[in-house]
């Protein structure tokens, strides 16, 4: 195993900006790094320098800009939400907290071509697989997501793609697999462990071990070893970067708060990172509360979990009394990781960003709150962001505004919501 040393900066410097990250040996302050097999390194170090090229490489930019408008749709519209609003407003008064709320926003990834914001990513590493000169991608994927993107920026781009998925998943999100399946990608269901993403993970991490030179792992969110937690973060920040200019257009300032769920985290850190270093703007993350606070009940990372070592990179992990990885559950397949990206852990540390929970039930009351009070049937995702939103909303001043990333749309998740909502009927 290959592990990096710790960066240390010049004592006599200024604090550095909480942007920026990560350092050159690929550490978000003690989180990061490449904790890989030797096989990886290479495959690894070729994929920085051809970022490195890129990163200013102007006309790299404009042709992933250029598929953002064409292709995805870009930029996706701020969506003030007057009707949550009135309910946050309503469950004030009940609560004696006199009947305001802040107006709540939505930044309407779910409008992104493929449902979700992930395909920001996939096309970004789709073009840097062309640069590399390789001609296949693999994927993991929970909810699904993930792996459209990546199979739709393979058909786009002319790839061979293969998604690993874990079976249990497969069952939740079985639209989502024929969606995969019409683009053209190979869906590789993965029986091991729980069968769900931690498991597709690893699946996708041994393949790439055995097919590296001509294959090219399009890691889903900002997790895994350096540099792919930078590339990710970079390719979804231009979530953050139209929120931040769309708030100053239709607020005429920024938004007091602004809310994203975390799983590995890639949305969250898309649109917190161009907000980072403005301190006036509380960023709240919200995890998988699952069913309890139990071991094996939630997919809490940064609530429950320590610094250890899971798919290549030191951060957060959900770890049982051995040391082991432990066991996880959320209603929502693209949140039952036991881990989360390194930036998510230094943000924790640090206190720029706070991290809570949102349970299952929760989030399927959100799932049907937004729907009945907007019209917009939301990802289970984001329906724990929505709960969180709604919550604080709740607390805060009528003149004040929350910002939500609405990551995802249910039209994959509408099944398991209808048999979870159903199996609660009956209980009740």
């Amino acid at each position: 195993m290959s592990g990096m040393t710790t960066f240390q900066a010049d004592p006599k410097a200024p604090p550095p900006k909480l942007s920026d990250v990560p350092s050159p040996e690929g550490r978000f302050g003690a989180f990061g790094g490449q904790y890989v097999p030797e096989t990886l390194m290479a495959a690894l170090a070729q994929l920085e320098q051809v970022y490195d090229k890129v990163r200013h490489d102007r006309e790299f930019w404009d042709e992933l800009r250029g598929l953002f408008a064409t292709l995805v749709g870009r930029p996706t519209p701020l969506y003030k939400a007057e009707r949550l609003t009135a309910h946050a407003a309503e469950l004030s008064s009940r609560h004696g907290n006199g009947g305001q709320a802040a107006t709540i926003w939505l930044k309407r990834e779910d409008l992104a071509h493929t449902g979700a914001h992930k395909i920001n990513n996939t096309l970004g590493q789709g073009l840097l697989t062309k640069r590399m000169g390789k001609k296949r991608i693999i994927a993991e994927t929970g909810a699904g997501q993930h792996g459209v993107a990546s199979a739709t920026a393979a058909a786009h781009l002319g790839l061979e793609c293969d998604v690993y998925m874990g079976s249990e998943d497969v069952r939740r999100q079985r639209l989502n697999v024929i969606r995969m399946r019409i683009l053209g990608a190979r869906v590789i269901e993965v029986d091991s462990g729980s069968k769900t993403l931690k498991d597709a993970t690893n699946e996708a991490m041994r393949d790439w071990m055995g097919s590296v030179d001509g294959t090219h792992y399009i890691i889903g969110s900002v997790v895994g070893p350096h540099p792919f937690p930078m590339i990710v973060r970079d390719f979804q920040s231009i979530i953050g970067t139209e929120a931040k200019a769309q708030s100053l257009r239709y607020i005429g300032r920024l938004p007091d708060a602004i809310v994203a769920c975390v799983g590995g985290g890639s949305n969250a850190a898309g649109i917190f990172y161009p907000f980072i270093d403005d301190a006036k703007v509380q960023l709240i993350g919200v995890e998988a509360g699952g069913r309890s606070r139990s071991a094996g009940d939630h997919a809490a990372t940064l609530s429950f979990g320590a610094p250890g070592v899971l798919h290549g990179t030191l951060s957060y992990v959900l770890q049982n009394s051995d040391g082991q990885t432990a066991d996880v559950h959320s209603c929502s397949a693209g949140l039952d990781y036991p881990g989360v990206g390194p930036e998510h852990s230094y943000w924790k540390d640090s206190g720029r960003v706070t991290y809570t929970a949102a349970d299952d039930a929760q989030a399927l009351d959100a799932f049907t709150l937004l729907a009945r009070t907007e019209g917009i049937i939301p990802a289970l995702e984001t329906s724990h962001a929505i709960s969180e939103a709604v919550r604080l909303a709740a607390t805060m001043k009528a003149e004040q505004h929350v910002l939500v990333c609405c990551s995802g749309r249910g039209d994959k998740d509408v099944d398991e919501a209808a048999r979870l909502l159903t199996q609660r009927d009956e209980q009740r």
